[in-house]
């Protein structure tokens, strides 16, 4: 667990990170709850539960950022009077970049959650809530790549704005200004309504991602978002709900990403052109002094309207159209087995910490989505948030004598994904002579992170294959 000091530097110096300092890729704005679930008789209820929209971004980026990128994930854990060691525990095994603030003066935020008997969720809080604003983040969490917020259309406009304030007078390392961060916008279910419609046009401009469920994406429409006839998901309403708001705002560059359970989610992002310089290594560049006088026949007549696109030397720019055809794409859900479904509690934080932390990577949107959709798939196998554990690997075990094999399974194997090597005595016997001990050469033996016994990567390769899609 990494719990964020703000390092002792003068004040000329506030706007540059310290040396060494981690690159947060992944920060949520989203409250930690600890949550109590109540479900039908006879299965008994289940108390001081990992939960909230934080704590669920939060597994979602890391699920995706073993030792030490493990380091780059943010987010904020605010510590009541009553909060619990296993809780703690739990959260410093992540070993994420979490700023853990004591405030013995009040409780731990925290939830009730009741489910019926066909599986709807009541909530509310039996705490106070503590919500999130950009002056909670640190100078560590304020450079991060990029952001996830869950909140009514308004205070989202309040959190970008807040936000590019603050990194708006901060540089990088080498001395730059920060690069524009990732805004992904989850909104707030009871705030999806007709009324929020043109709120929520009015923050579309200002996200690259806004990503509600089905059922709020309907709320925002006025429709139910259901299938009259069957009941279920109406993909059909989904598609037509995206095209409208996009067919509004034609100009906008933002995406929607609805997530709809078992169907999976939905990617929809205008097309559209926009201008690519192209180098002008190799040809001579053309001062604009000589682009000047009466019109020639030989006159390069693109060269002489680009006043607007000469460098800082005069000379002139030329450039190319690029065409972006847009998105239209659904990409399933992991699990098609709902007995592999446990509790969809948290799933969607999940699957946006997962989408963020691939975008801030430089994933394209299509396999962001992917991640979403595997890291949703571990946090719905289970009440509360899957098992983090280690596995050993022994290159070449197969190939082994038996010998090595046991001798390699040593106790003070390491606890993170690394290497590293042991030379093994083992019993041999040359020519019928006397048994003499020789030295095997070294075993590199290596240990990868698990979840729920399984390895993330291995996951996410099986279902990108499923997509049939290459990674980016």
């Amino acid at each position: 667990m990494a719990i964020q000091i703000e390092p002792e530097v003068s004040k000329s110096d506030d706007t540059i990170p310290p040396a060494g300092a981690v690159s947060i890729d992944f920060v949520t704005l989203g409250m930690f709850i600890i949550d109590d679930i109540e479900y039908l008789p006879p299965t008994p209820p289940v108390k001081d539960i990992l939960g909230g929209a934080g704590a669920y971004g939060a597994l979602g980026a890391r699920l995706f950022s073993p030792g030490p990128l493990s380091r780059s994930v943010g987010w904020i854990v605010d510590k009541g009077s009553d909060f619990p060691q296993s809780v703690e525990d739990e959260i410093s095994s992540w070993d994420t970049s979490v700023l853990l603030r004591e405030d013995p003066e009040r409780l731990t935020t925290r939830g009730w959650n009741g489910y019926d008997k066909h599986q709807n969720r009541a909530f509310r809080y039996t705490t106070p809530k503590k919500r999130l604003t950009a002056d909670d983040l640190d100078e560590s969490l304020i450079r991060a790549r990029s952001f996830h917020m869950i909140c009514s259309p308004n205070r989202c406009r309040e959190l970008v704005n807040e936000i590019r304030s603050r990194r708006s007078d901060l540089l990088s390392e080498d001395g730059n200004h920060l690069p524009k961060p990732i805004f992904i916008w989850e909104p707030v279910p009871d705030l999806c309504t007709p009324n929020e419609l043109l709120n929520c046009t009015n923050t579309l401009p200002l996200v690259d991602i806004c990503s509600p469920n089905h059922s709020e994406l309907a709320g925002f429409m006025g429709d139910s978002g259901l299938d009259p006839e069957t009941g279920e998901i109406s993909t059909r309403a989904i598609e037509r709900a995206c095209e409208q708001l996009l067919g509004s705002m034609p100009l906008q560059s933002f995406s929607l990403v609805v997530r709809a359970g078992e169907k999976g989610c939905y990617l929809a992002r205008n097309g559209g052109r926009k201008r690519k310089a192209r180098s002008n290594e190799g040809r001579r560049k053309k001062p604009a002094s000589h682009l000047h006088g009466p019109l020639r026949p030989e006159m390069d007549m693109e060269a002489l309207f680009a006043g607007l696109m000469q460098d800082s030397d005069g000379s002139v720019t030329r450039e190319e159209i690029e065409v972006d055809p847009g998105i239209e794409r659904w990409i399933p859900a992991y699990h098609t087995d709902k007995s592999k479904v446990v509790d969809p509690t948290g799933g969607g934080n999940t699957f946006l910490g997962g989408l963020a932390v691939a975008l801030a990577r430089g994933k394209s949107l299509e396999e962001a989505a992917a991640w979403g959709a595997v890291a949703a798939s571990f946090a719905i196998e289970q009440v509360g948030v899957p098992v983090l554990g280690r596995e050993t690997i022994q290159e070449n075990e197969q190939e082994q004598p038996a010998e090595v094999l046991e001798a390699s399974a040593d106790e003070n194997a390491p606890t993170t994904k690394e290497e590293s090597f042991e030379a093994v005595e083992v019993e041999t016997t040359t020519n019928g002579a006397a048994d003499i001990p020789s030295i095997v050469p070294a075993v590199p033996i290596t240990t990868r992170e698990t979840w729920n016994g399984v390895v993330v990567e291995e996951r996410f390769e099986e279902f990108k294959t499923r997509l049939a899609f290459s990674q980016a």
